[in-house]
């Protein structure tokens, strides 16, 4: 069954989604909010940056719908709304973690006739002296 055409508008719509998750920062701010909400500084304190640089990210996720904000006193907390966005950087994750496994099946699979494991350390044994 052939799927309509998505039009341009809606294109926009998820590129600009995805550009609000193609930040790094923006992504750890995300990751440390996942299981719970945290306050400006709780944010800052944990990705050792400044408080206007995760205010921007906040504000532009914020935005996105991605997180929700309460205010307490002059503390502002903030949370995921959004759990399919925490799901989508999850499965994104996933596929990640079994890419690299997979690679790392074929460099172990990989050898110059033999060569290749013979050149390998063995297992490093700690040395009795201190």
């Amino acid at each position: 069954m052939p799927m309509e055409p998505v039009s341009a508008e809606v294109v926009q719509q998820v590129a600009d989604y995805f550009n609000v998750l193609s930040e790094p920062m923006r992504l750890k701010i995300l990751n440390l909010l996942g299981s719970e909400e945290k306050c400006v500084q709780e944010l800052v304190d944990a990705t050792a940056t400044s408080q206007a640089n995760v205010s921007k990210h906040l504000k532009v996720m914020l935005q996105a719908g991605i997180l929700s904000r309460r205010t307490e006193g002059t503390s502002a907390y903030y949370r995921v709304a959004d759990d399919l966005s925490f799901q989508l950087c999850g499965l994104v994750c996933d596929r990640i973690a079994s890419r690299i496994e997979e690679q790392a099946k074929h460099f172990r699979a990989f050898s110059f006739n033999g060569q290749a494991e013979a050149a390998m350390p063995g297992p490093i044994v700690p040395s009795a002296k201190v």
